[in-house]
């Protein structure tokens, strides 16, 4: 049942007893004077369809309180704590003096209601809504994308690690598993979370621990009852499945099927790094930097500071690539756009949708790999995919194969690279140069010209695209570089909290302020 503000208070008003103390222009001072008009009680009503039970606290305050608490990057611990002792956060929330705030789980259970309600990013939406209404965007046509890795919450786990947490956690979820597990899982007392206790320098005795336990998890998986599952139970057995075979490949001199098993000499391409969230994932970044958690993706209008769209995704995957969630990004923009990206964002699919829908591209080609180091490129060559022909550097001429199921067609030089005096500088290989000409090989070409050559494009990369890196370096400051909760759709919840405030924030410094029903901004004054 939705709780209604009555207002009553235990103690003092805050706000109205302390306003000089509340610093003026500051988040708590805006939140304490127009939080119900922000977040007005009807906003949260489907997330309370009961009119039994007793009263909740009023969503307003939790909202206030998240919003908050996403700006200042705390816990639930330390937000009750804050709103215990802190003037600031008491006026913000509309607490009383003598008001101890509430449970701390009180906090988890109001993003569980939003999470499972029909507009879980509400506050989010909120927050653009007056955007909208003040008009700040009206003709400010640029949007800024960028990525950033964020790191996962829970530590990552060795293989024998995640294969006994995962049977642990099948014996604790499945109904008759404690009693498999007894019969036929010997390498290791599974009532014990630790590791077994094992010569670790030594590498057999590490080999046949890895095969026991892979064994003690497919005999498991193997004798479970057959029954249908519950959620969690379903989960448990899918993850132990998963574990258990991501990591390993039959033994040396087996043929796979004598149930023998060893480390595999690969790492697989969607690994799972935790039991604990599965949905972390490993992400290179780049070649050097590599981390362990998730992507966070913002599209940002580098005029104003204020961010248009968020999202968090897995780390991997051709569906949460950067030039993937792009369009998800743009989606619901009004008119023809700017768009401005590194070289993550540089696919021909991308160019192609985008420029389909009307905007005007400032995103950065990806960078060209040379056979040969300072030979040729692509470029140098002549293509002509209406005649089907590449010429070489030297004038050598060769037809493009047929198109591929991905849309690409080869060019095979073969016998004429023999005795090219270009050779040394075009390719290593001694059947000669092979040329692999993409789909969208005369968009991107006319891309990479473009940013090579026209120096209103340079200059406008250059001046719009930066802000981006600012915006990032908001989102993650103040330790929120680490997501604080399990799971994609907890974090992407998380991620649009913080976007919120981070906006919210943005808009008093150019001075929001609400005045006839109506938010505007307030004209800057000398």
């Amino acid at each position: 049942m939705q709780g209604e503000w009555a207002g009553e208070m235990v103690g003092p008003d805050v706000w109205e007893t302390c306003r000089e103390l509340i610093p003026a222009g500051s988040v708590f001072a805006f939140l304490a004077e127009h939080r119900e008009a922000l977040f007005p009680a009807g906003m949260f009503a489907d997330m309370y369809p009961s009119s039994n039970g007793r009263p909740s606290l009023p969503p307003q305050v939790l909202a206030a309180t998240v919003v908050l608490q996403s700006l200042h990057g705390l816990s639930d611990f330390e937000v009750v704590q804050e709103l215990r002792c802190d003037l600031r956060w008491k006026a913000a929330c509309g607490l009383g003096l003598y008001d101890t705030a509430f449970d701390p789980s009180l906090l988890t259970y109001f993003r569980r209601r939003l999470r499972r309600s029909a507009d879980p990013m509400r506050i989010f939406t909120k927050v653009k809504e007056v955007v909208a209404a003040t008009g700040v965007l009206k003709g400010r046509h640029r949007r800024a994308l960028d990525s950033t890795v964020l790191d996962d919450a829970v530590a990552t786990q060795d293989t024998v690690t995640q294969i006994i947490s995962a049977i642990r956690r099948v014996i604790r979820e499945v109904s008759g598993a404690q009693e498999v597990a007894a019969e036929h899982c010997q390498a290791h007392d599974y009532t014990d979370p630790g590791k077994p206790r094992i010569a670790w320098d030594d590498e057999s005795a590490r080999a046949a621990l890895v095969d026991a336990l892979v064994t003690d998890a497919l005999k498991l998986l193997g004798h479970l009852p057959e029954r249908n599952l519950r959620e969690k139970a379903a989960n448990a057995v899918g993850l132990l499945a998963l574990v258990a075979g991501q990591d390993v490949e039959p033994a040396e001199d087996s043929d796979g099927r004598d149930g023998r098993w060893r480390i595999a000499k690969r790492t697989a391409a969607d690994r799972t790094v935790s039991t604990v969230d599965p949905d972390a994932r490993h992400i290179h970044k780049n070649r050097t930097r590599h981390q362990d958690g998730f992507k966070g993706h913002a599209s940002f209008e580098p005029e104003t500071g204020l961010f248009t769209a968020v999202a968090l995704t897995s780390g991997y995957g051709p569906d949460n690539h950067e030039a993937a969630v792009a369009c998800d990004l743009l989606e619901g923009e009004d008119g023809e756009l700017t768009v401005l990206g590194d070289s993550a964002y540089g696919t021909g699919d991308l160019r192609a949708q985008l420029q389909a829908d009307g905007h005007t591209l400032v995103i950065k080609p990806p960078p060209l790999r040379r056979a040969v180091p300072g030979g040729f490129t692509i470029d140098d060559f002549h293509i002509d995919p209406v005649v089907g022909t590449a010429v070489c550097p030297a004038g050598q001429t060769a037809n493009l194969g047929q198109i591929k199921a991905d849309g690409a067609r080869t060019a095979q030089f073969k016998s004429v690279c023999t005795g090219c005096l270009l050779r040394e500088r075009c390719t290593t290989s001694r059947t000669g140069r092979t040329l692999n000409v993409h789909p969208q090989y005369e968009l991107l070409a006319a891309a990479r010209s473009q940013a090579a050559t026209d120096a209103g494009w340079q200059d406008e990369y250059r001046r719009w695209r930066p802000p981006v890196e600012r915006a990032i370096a908001w989102l993650v400051a103040k330790g929120n570089r680490r997501v604080p909760y399990r799971g994609v759709i907890a974090n992407n919840l998380w991620l649009h909290h913080r976007a919120a405030a981070l906006n919210l924030r943005r808009l008093i410094t150019l001075g929001l302020t609400r005045s006839s029903n109506t938010w505007h901004l307030a004209p800057a004054t000398a």
